[in-house]
């Protein structure tokens, strides 16, 4: 079930494939009709570029130094997980094409398609704009962040449900911090058998984690002036019946 909320100012989508690269922890690697999974393994070149750390044993090394031109074609998988265990919890996958050369004890992959498919759909990442793009400031906090938000703070989510349409949290059963970016946070809004994200913005974007606490209690400021939805009254008082 979709939002009923506007959506707001988001990061592009080269932005965002350059966060999913920044923050995750494992990739799936298809070559030469191979396909290996490598966990702690890959770093990103500023332009984008993937360095992955193999075995000698790997063959994916061997495709790499057996292949014409040491250049074999491959395609590169990630995933971005949420980090507070929400329904549904791979926020976005990124797919990326391209070719594989031997560097310095490495292999390196330089992407020639870059496709980012999220729940809005794919969408095929201009290479220019990828190469250019930079992760979002609050990329590498994010899992610290939310998980902190969730675990520490579950009143303050509950206050900040006061900013999402009443329509939007009918029939919740639960509320969660989904994501946060330099834009602002999304809330995971769940239903029995659906759910659907409300993205509450940022008064001004969020380039550090200082500032991105200004812009919480700013939220929260607001949140305290609004009235408590009456779909998240009356949910309240059927579960305390």
């Amino acid at each position: 079930m979709g939002d009923t909320q506007d959506w707001t100012a988001a990061p592009g989508a080269a932005e965002r494939a350059r966060s999913v690269l920044a923050v995750a922890w494992s990739c799936a690697v298809t070559a030469d009709g191979a396909r290996e999974e490598y966990v702690g393994a890959h770093t990103v070149t500023e332009d984008g570029a993937v360095r992955l750390t193999v075995p000698d044993d790997s063959a994916l090394l061997t495709a790499t130094l057996c292949a014409p031109r040491q250049e074999p074609p491959a395609v590169l998988e990630f995933a971005d997980v949420a980090p507070v265990p929400v329904r549904g919890r791979i926020r976005a996958r990124l797919h990326l094409a391209g070719w594989f050369a031997p560097d310095r004890g490495t292999v390196l992959f330089r992407p020639t398609r870059v496709v980012l498919r999220q729940a809005s759909g794919a969408v095929a990442v201009d290479l220019d704009e990828y190469a250019a793009a930079r992760p979002d400031p609050l990329a590498q906090a994010e899992a610290r962040l939310l998980t902190h938000l969730a675990d520490a703070h579950p009143d303050a989510v509950e206050r900040l449900t006061r900013l999402v349409r009443p329509e939007s949290l009918h029939a919740a059963t639960r509320v969660l911090p989904l994501a946060v970016d330099r834009h602002g946070l999304t809330l995971r809004i769940e239903r029995t058998r659906a759910h659907g994200d409300v993205r509450l913005p940022f008064h001004t974007p969020a380039d550090d984690v200082a500032q991105l606490t200004e812009r919480m209690h700013a939220l929260l400021a607001q949140a305290a002036a609004a009235a408590c939805p009456r779909a998240l009254q009356r949910q309240r008082a059927d579960g305390d019946r």
